[in-house]
């Protein structure tokens, strides 16, 4: 499944978020601040129309933000992980 991102156009060190798809609720995270993630390293699962997704990293970084917790309801476009360079 592909993540749509978008890039923080107001720092030099561009971060990006990582967004929910679909609406949803976060079943499992993978991840703290800090982590270093490799790129298709699992940051957390979502479970949508009952089944689990898993949100992967598209490159290597660090996370800078885990914005979600086990049980969050999320919305498709809300943002769940922030990854800086």
């Amino acid at each position: 499944m592909s993540i749509p991102v978008y890039a923080d156009a107001m720092s030099e060190a561009v971060s990006v978020d990582v967004l929910a798809e679909l609406p949803g609720n976060i079943w499992k995270v993978e991840v703290a601040t800090g982590t270093r993630v490799e790129s298709g390293q699992c940051l957390l699962v979502m479970e949508t129309m009952k089944m689990e997704i898993p949100v992967h990293a598209e490159s290597a970084a660090y996370v800078a933000e885990v914005r979600v917790h086990p049980g969050d309801q999320v919305a498709a476009g809300d943002v769940l992980v922030v990854l800086a360079p």
